[in-house]
């Protein structure tokens, strides 16, 4: 065992973790950003790809919203149960009128496009989640969120979203305790202090990044949820049992729930009650000029109406009613949601890059390049600064860093470790993957050094 001063030992520590992550993970950060930024950049192509679908005649007066219906279910059929309904409120906007499919994924829904005015059919495709997304970022969406594997390939968006903070504030301390006291302009100093004025930049951004991705995993996910309920930070949701109590809404529903629906009065609902709900719905409030209506699952639910504008100022109120009666059973503002609801739904909305429009586009693109030109200097860093003699030192593994810690150093590490990897399943069997490779590696370089001492 070497012996080193405190500071050393911590510095060796750092450098040896921060070399792991960025060694074993930092290919997934960098697809997850990659596929990030594809996917924050394209919703202007999108547009254009898909422009006939989206577009409707601008003159005329818009028929009611029955008629719509009934012209798509005539593409369909009467054999889909009718999901939602997300009429063209603004001029030149098509309706969207969606049906539970089978055969689709999970959150994605049968779209058939109606022009208002025409009532002539102008698309007809799968559109996925609250976001309403198309083929092309839909696409991209898997494969930012589980390489194109489903559920399986969600744990490599977990272990980058696991780590990313991790490595962040790793790296900051590591350049805290060893930054040069004076400036040195060789070929390693100038790659690393881009390396190192990235990631001040990105910081905040990896932060926040890893916070909301972590929100929408599938074992850390888990924990936030029950955080959240501890601390009452839940978001309202509807009430549409009609005689039940109140729930809790999920945020990203879209990324991880079905929408299955029981063949029944979902089915073929009367369409009338489609135009006198929204305007019941418009009357109490919901104002927005994009909003999605819900049939009942069955008679013993309300229907809903919901604010889909996630941009600022956020516009996401939703109505309950009961379609016997025709009165209002629940209403939610966003107004009165909790500080920490707030939040969770703006830190959504900017991770999806909706929040600001164009400038909130425009901000995680220059944070995903940034962030993935950041791992390639890192890699290129280690490149060149790469020992010969690596493979058979055993001061370059992340084992003999942690033992040259002092005993409080080296508890303290083990009890944060088990914290994290309880609270972040993923990320604790990672670790567990890295200290098992390490602890061979280890050996080996300790076998090797001591059979040269004996030569």
């Amino acid at each position: 065992m070497t012996t080193c001063t405190p500071r050393a030992a911590w510095i060796n520590f750092l450098r040896r973790l921060h070399f792991a992550i960025g060694l074993f993970v930092g290919p997934f950060i960098f697809i997850a950003a990659l596929t990030g930024t594809l996917y924050v950049a394209t919703p202007q192509l999108e547009q254009f790809i898909y422009h006939d679908a989206l577009t409707a005649n601008t003159s005329g007066e818009a028929h009611s919203l029955a008629e719509q219906i009934a012209v798509a279910r005539q593409v369909t059929g009467d054999h889909l149960p009718l999901y939602a309904v997300r009429p063209g409120m603004l001029p030149g906007v098509t309706t969207r009128v969606m049906f539970n499919t089978p055969g689709l994924g999970n959150s994605e829904s049968r779209a058939i496009f109606i022009d208002p005015i025409t009532l002539a059919v102008k698309g007809d495709m799968t559109v996925y989640g609250t976001s309403g997304i198309l083929p092309l970022r839909q696409w991209i969406d898997y494969a930012h969120r589980s390489l194109l594997l489903g559920s399986t390939g969600r744990l490599y968006s977990e272990l980058a979203a696991s780590w990313m903070w991790i490595v962040a504030c790793g790296g900051i301390a590591l350049w805290f305790y060893t930054r040069p006291k004076r400036r040195m302009n060789n070929l390693v100093q100038r790659t690393r202090r881009r390396h190192v004025t990235l990631g001040w930049l990105l910081l905040a951004g990896m932060l926040v990044f890893s916070a909301t991705g972590l929100t929408w995993s599938q074992w850390a996910g888990g924990n936030v949820d029950l955080l959240r309920a501890a601390f009452s930070w839940e978001t309202p949701q509807l009430k549409t049992q009609l005689s039940g109590t109140n729930g809790a809404q999920d945020l990203h529903a879209e990324h991880h729930a079905g929408m299955t629906m029981p063949m029944n009065m979902a089915m073929s609902p009367d369409l009338s009650l489609f135009d006198k709900t929204r305007q019941l719905a418009q009357s109490a409030g919901i104002d927005a000029n994009a909003i999605e209506i819900r049939p009942a699952k069955s008679h013993d639910k309300a229907w809903t109406v919901t604010e889909i504008d996630r941009g600022w100022p956020t516009q996401v109120d939703a109505v309950a009613i009961d379609v016997a009666t025709m009165r209002i059973v629940d209403h939610t503002r966003f107004e009165t949601f909790p500080l920490m609801a707030k939040l969770t739904r703006w830190g959504v909305d900017f991770h999806m890059g909706v929040l600001f429009g164009l400038a909130n586009q425009l901000l995680l693109i220059t944070f995903g390049t940034g962030l993935c030109v950041m791992i390639v200097m890192g890699y290129r860093l280690w490149w060149i600064r790469r020992p010969t003699p690596a493979r058979y030192n055993p001061l370059l593994t992340l084992t003999q860093g942690w033992y040259d810690l002092s005993l409080r150093g080296r508890v303290s590490v083990l009890m944060i470790a088990i914290l994290l990897g309880v609270a972040m399943p993923v990320l604790g069997v990672s670790l567990l993957m890295f200290i098992g490779v390490d602890v061979v590696r280890w050996r080996r370089a300790n076998d090797f050094s001591a059979a040269r001492q004996t030569e």
